[in-house]
């Protein structure tokens, strides 16, 4: 298992590969054994990979550079992997867990239940922050840990009042350590860091790509038990997270205000399709309640 796991994290790093052609060589060679003796067309025959990408692939796999950032990397952060006994087994039950997390912060949140992802958009309404106020506390006294992305907006309220209120809190970056994203949220990720826990799936160096938030939000989603919209637009990013819930079988909710705020718009489209509405903490614990009953 340490072996795999250490093939795992390599070419997990490497260029020209996909977490789908990632998904075929562990089918195909449940221990990678393989992996280091297949030359650039072998890897692009036998896994169905673009020659560049595979000629990418085998560069770095053999590249003892690579090998020397994986162990500093190491070194530096806590990692866990699809393969170790402490991966979340919430993560495993979705269509496309990731296969690498580097971590800081305290792991042992990486396994707490129940969580609830918390997200909406960058751009709140002067109620905002009200809301949360009024709903999340409440939460969070019950023990329900926070999970959101650490964007602008909902996501860092979501992390503040969790902390405000000495709760617990997973913010997932949608960048390497490295490379903090957005800036001004530099000191919020160092407060998660020490009191929460910070999740990525891309390396330190990784800096953000605006396909990596999308990606993230499964992971988000993945965490929990269900997801709590604050406010979202029409065409909000927020919605792609919805849909990621929906697909792992997530509850959603959705917080209602004035159809005059646009920030709600999306809100109300998703109470129409069948999200809970949620006055208040009251709607999400009941629900937990009967779900934690299902599932002794």
């Amino acid at each position: 298992m340490h072996i795999l796991r250490k093939k795992l994290i390599h070419l997990h790093r490497c260029r020209g590969i996909t977490r789908n052609s990632i998904r075929k060589m562990l089918r195909a060679d449940p221990s990678l054994s393989n992996l280091y003796k297949l030359s650039s067309s072998q890897l692009s025959h036998q896994y169905t990979i673009p020659f560049q990408n595979a000629q990418l692939l085998y560069s770095d796999l053999h590249d003892k550079h690579v090998h020397a950032s994986i162990k500093h990397d190491l070194d530096m952060f806590p990692v866990v992997t699809i393969v170790d006994d402490n991966y979340p087994p919430v993560l495993k039950t979705i269509k496309d867990p990731p296969f690498v997390l580097y971590m800081l912060g305290d792991l042992s949140l990486l396994s707490y239940r129940p969580a609830l992802s918390v997200i909406g958009t960058r751009r709140p309404s002067q109620n905002a922050y009200r809301k949360m106020q009024f709903i999340l506390p409440a939460l969070i006294e019950k023990g329900l840990l926070l999970v959101s992305g650490m964007a602008k907006g909902i996501d860092g309220y979501a992390h503040q009042l969790a902390l405000q209120h000495n709760g617990k809190t997973i913010a997932v970056l949608g960048s390497g350590f490295h490379h903090i994203y957005p800036k001004q949220n530099r000191s919020l990720f160092q407060r998660i860091a020490q009191a929460g826990l910070v999740l990525s799936e891309y390396t330190p160096n990784t800096p953000p790509e605006r396909f990596h938030f999308p990606e993230r939000n499964r992971i988000i989603s993945g965490l929990s038990f269900a997801t709590l919209v604050i406010e979202a637009t029409e065409r909000s990013g927020t919605l792609i997270t919805v849909d990621q819930a929906l697909d792992q079988g997530r509850e959603v909710y959705a917080v209602p205000d004035s159809p005059l705020l646009p920030q709600t718009v999306g809100c109300h489209r998703m109470i129409q399709d069948g999200a809970k509405l949620v006055m208040s903490a009251h709607d999400i614990l009941e629900d937990w309640e009967s779900m934690k009953h299902i599932s002794m």
